[in-house]
């Protein structure tokens, strides 16, 4: 087989006026007390390649705009829409009242595999990741409907927040949203 790359013409891009105005996933993503901005800007690329509805940024997590942030960002500060939380507690209880399924992204006695993920997760729902090294909150994470983790054969047992981030999205919008 002879492959051929697309040319950046070729790959029927959407302005951001028109990524604004497409139909949004119900999904959102919430990042608690995330350090590092090239992690926030990696999460907000990732967060327009699935569509998602908004971030929520909390806590200590860094805001664009931001030079940093949006060197990986590229420019999805722009096309996804964003708002600062600065407590995650008061967001959580908010979003339960309307109804959001929360799902943690945090290895647990009790995780869902992500490879047993189910595909009738109720929406809206709400993906919650925390701090790179201490992880979700307790208090959050006690708030949470599902404990979600990534089975890892190696010797870290630990993902980048943006990679898992990324991974947990796909597993997510594959089993719920694609038809």
């Amino acid at each position: 087989m002879n492959y051929k790359k697309k040319k950046i013409d070729e790959l029927n891009r959407l302005s951001i006026d028109e990524y604004k105005k497409k139909t949004k996933l119900p999904l959102i993503l919430i990042l608690d007390d995330i350090r590092s901005k090239y992690n926030v800007g990696s999460i907000f690329r990732t967060a327009d390649g699935f569509n998602v509805d908004k971030i929520y940024l909390c806590g200590i997590t860094p805001c664009p705009p931001d030079r940093e942030i949006e060197k990986t960002a590229l420019g999805a500060t722009e096309s996804v829409n964003w708002e600062y939380e600065p407590n995650i507690i008061d967001l959580i209880k908010k979003l339960k009242n309307l109804g959001y399924y929360l799902i943690g992204v945090e290895q647990t006695f009790n995780s869902t595999s992500a490879l047993d993920l189910p595909k009738d997760i109720p929406s809206p729902m709400a993906i919650v990741l925390g701090h790179e090294i201490k992880g979700i909150n307790d208090d959050v994470l006690a708030m949470v409907d599902m404990a979600v983790e990534i089975p890892q054969w190696g010797t870290k047992h630990s993902l980048n927040v943006s990679v898992a981030a990324a991974i947990i999205m796909w597993e997510i919008v594959k089993r719920n949203f694609i038809k």
